[in-house]
């Protein structure tokens, strides 16, 4: 710690924003990057705690002290050699994340926290803008193969760690393009894929081979991709949609919002001019009120919708920590995100009784009342009478319930938990010899940087099956549970 005095003497500072007239016209990331000795006044409020709680709070046990200290002295290249060293891809957390460390930062008991996120995402941008970003090839291959199903953060975790220790690593992707999630779920506003396509890049010189357009559990079946196999890594995610069974659902106008997302973001490719499902010049409700329905806000923005309601079940939540989320948890308090402050209205306490159509069969209203959920999530209205709002495209984003019961999973033969995820052991083994599970499918619906420390750790356990040896890093186990 440089200045002990640095956490009194320079208030938190939030990265800048792009204009909100500005950003509607682009499909660009919202936020842009801090001035360097901004960001470096910034990194000199870390303490250096004797006990930092932000490496619990980062299920990938960052280095955060150490490298906000040397961005606070300007050595970048020593500091994503820090980041590297507990993070493969760190502009990806750096911009998805909603940054647990900083709950979990000592400043949060009593003040604001340091801009670990921001600072995490500078350290890999001056990387790559300085080309220290390079491929790690092994030195010496095992001749052993591992089959990775699934191109998400997990899969490719996992398939990097391995290939750099010199395995010969396949992951199948059954998606025209690789990233998963990343590719389709998240919009273009929210991580540019350009930062997708580079690690790509870097991965394929470092040895790995991917394959799209591949359905895992048909072409190859299960039989064939063990017998081409000495070991299986499973990062599927968890993409089963969770569904809204009330009247109406099946008008013309009423989509999952990965459907949604996914169109939107082929727009973006360049696979099409517009997207088969667009809210312009809609009325737009959103049915769900995490991540997922927030990213489809920011999407009906930028597509120009007529007006748009963010709908959720539960209660407004506090502005602050209340009694019943102590630091260092990740609280469920009131957050504004880009997409809210450029519009639309936030309802809460709601649930959707209806969808109503027209003559037609075309979605013309959604009927919502107000009410309250108990402990069991059983909700009770509190009004005699339900609302109608105009609604030409609803979007329901509620989430997932676990891995798709699909050929693969089915054929393989694992073990499913009460959950519906993939069991697996302590060594992230699946109940079939030599099939680990990494990521959402054995979690259930998680954060990124969940995904990536499971697919480090899968790693680590399918080199030490094949190998018997013990080298890579195995940041957390299975059973591990965040404070977040």
């Amino acid at each position: 710690m440089g200045d002990p005095w640095g956490f009194l003497r320079t208030p938190r500072e939030a990265p800048p924003r792009r204009p909100i007239g500005l950003r509607l016209r682009d499909w660009r990331e919202v936020h842009e990057p801090m001035p360097d000795d901004q960001l470096r006044r910034q990194a000199g409020r870390c303490m250096d705690c004797g006990i930092p709680f932000c490496h619990q709070g980062c299920p990938l046990g960052n280095l955060i002290p150490d490298w906000n200290d040397l961005v606070r002295r300007a050595e970048w290249r020593r500091a994503i050699e820090q980041l590297h060293a507990t993070n493969n891809f760190p502009e990806f957390t750096g911009v998805l994340c909603p940054a647990p460390c900083e709950s979990a930062c000592v400043l949060a008991i009593n003040t604001d926290p340091v801009t670990i996120k921001q600072i995490e995402l500078q350290i890999i941008d001056h990387a790559w803008d300085e080309g220290w970003v390079t491929p790690l090839p092994a030195k010496s291959r095992t001749k052993r193969t591992v089959a990775v199903v699934g191109s998400g953060p997990a899969g490719l975790a996992a398939a990097q760690q391995l290939t750099r220790v010199g395995h010969d690593v396949i992951v199948y992707e059954r998606a025209d393009r690789f990233g998963g999630l990343l590719r389709y779920g998240i919009p273009e506003f929210k991580m540019q894929k350009r930062r997708l396509d580079r690690r790509l890049e870097q991965m394929k010189a470092e040895g790995t081979i991917f394959r799209a357009g591949t359905e895992v559990g048909i072409d190859p079946d299960v039989k064939q991709l063990r017998s081409r196999s000495d070991a299986l890594v499973l990062a599927c995610g968890a993409t089963a949609p969770r569904e809204l069974p009330v009247p109406g659902r099946e008008l013309d106008g009423v989509h999952s919002a990965m459907d949604y997302l996914t169109w939107a973001n082929r727009v973006q490719e360049g696979d099409l001019e517009v997207s088969p499902i667009t809210a312009e010049g809609r009325d737009v409700a959103i049915v769900g009120g995490g991540d997922t329905g927030t990213d489809c806000l920011g999407t009906v923005h930028r597509q120009r919708a007529r007006s748009v309601v963010h709908i959720d079940i539960r209660p407004r939540p506090p502005e602050q920590r209340t009694a019943n989320m102590p630091w260092p948890t990740y609280p469920a308090i009131y957050r504004t995100s880009p997409a809210h402050e450029e519009g639309g209205a936030r309802l809460f306490s709601m649930d959707t009784l209806e969808f109503l159509g027209d003559a037609n069969g075309s979605l013309r209203a959604i009927k919502i009342i107000e009410g309250l959920r108990d402990d069991n999530k059983r909700f009770y209205p509190t009004t005699a009478s339900a609302t109608e709002i105009p609604t030409q495209l609803a979007l329901l984003a509620l989430g997932f319930l676990g891995p798709e019961r699909d050929r693969l999973v089915t054929d393989l033969g694992v073990e499913l938990d009460e959950c519906g995820n993939v069991s697996r052991d302590e060594n992230f083994m699946s109940s079939v010899e030599g099939a680990f599970v990494a990521g959402d499918m054995g979690r259930g619906q998680s954060l990124i940087v969940w995904a990536i420390a499971e697919g480090r750790a899968a790693a680590a356990c399918v080199d030490k099956y094949l190998t018997g040896r013990d080298v890579l890093p195995r940041p957390i186990d299975p059973t591990d549970r965040p404070i977040a």
